[in-house]
């Protein structure tokens, strides 16, 4: 047994979280024979141009735009309306049924089609890993998208993964924060506590190399920030498999509007 440590900006664990879902039988059977809806967002942007590539139809795919609700910086630029001038840009979620992408399509239009073996893949905004709790930051009235999920999720056996970067664990109860979120004396965004199989970065890192990663440090500047120190241990071959992967992935550009 041997150990080594990773710096990890938020880019790369996005791509390491992209990649090692192509770990995952039940993602790779459902790409070939199941619907998997991958509901847009900066994280998913990453996984479904990899799963894109994966099923070879990744052409014309961009995840530049592949957001609804983001955050942003105070002085972002913004529209008198507050919203992001090239938000018409975006072009529906990404759904593969039967390892063929269906186009300019929403997780709305093919919500009542799923069925028990299906996925949705929906980001988060929190995650305690402690507690295998998420959580998704809500502005529509109705809940969005995660609302409508957490229907078949629920109705309908729909398996839901949930892939979240490190930078936005905490340490308080989610189910807790939510009470106090959603109450009636508290203004701002809305608190949608979600229960599935939560991927993060220590989540990718077992599933690609069969390897322990711990979280042990975080923090940087000048373009490191929300970065994180990761242990790694396990047998030399993992270790050298981690090595290979990270040399892949330690360059990934930062996500830029």
């Amino acid at each position: 047994m041997i150990a080594k440590q990773y710096l990890i900006t938020p880019a790369a664990g996005k791509r390491m979280i992209a990649q090692s879902m192509l770990y995952i039988p039940e993602i790779i059977e459902a790409l070939r024979s199941k619907t998997i809806v991958i509901v847009a967002g900066t994280t998913n942007g990453y996984i479904a141009e990899e799963m894109l590539r994966h099923v070879n139809q990744s052409e014309g795919f961009s995840m530049q735009h592949f957001f609804r609700g983001i955050t942003l910086p105070s002085w972002y630029k913004r529209t008198e309306s507050g919203r992001l001038p090239d938000e018409s840009a975006f072009r529906g979620d990404v759904i593969i049924k039967g390892g063929v992408y269906e186009k300019n399509k929403t997780v709305f239009d093919v919500m009542n089609d799923l069925q028990k073996g299906d996925i949705v893949i929906k980001g988060a905004n929190a995650v305690n890993i402690e507690l295998q709790q998420a959580a998704v930051l809500i502005g529509h009235p109705q809940a969005g998208t995660t609302g409508a999920i957490m229907q078949v999720v629920i109705g309908k056996r729909v398996q839901l993964y949930i892939p979240v970067g490190l930078e936005k664990r905490l340490h308080d109860n989610i189910n807790e924060l939510s009470q106090m979120i959603n109450a009636t004396i508290t203004e701002g965004v809305r608190y949608f506590p979600i229960t599935g199989n939560i991927i993060t970065e220590l989540d990718a890192i077992q599933l690609v190399t069969g390897a322990q990663a711990k979280l042990f440090a975080a923090g940087g500047v000048g373009g490191a920030e929300g970065s994180y120190w990761i242990l790694v241990s396990g047998s030399k071959e993992q270790i050298q498999k981690m090595d290979e992967w990270y040399t892949t992935v330690k360059n990934e550009p930062n996500f830029i509007i």
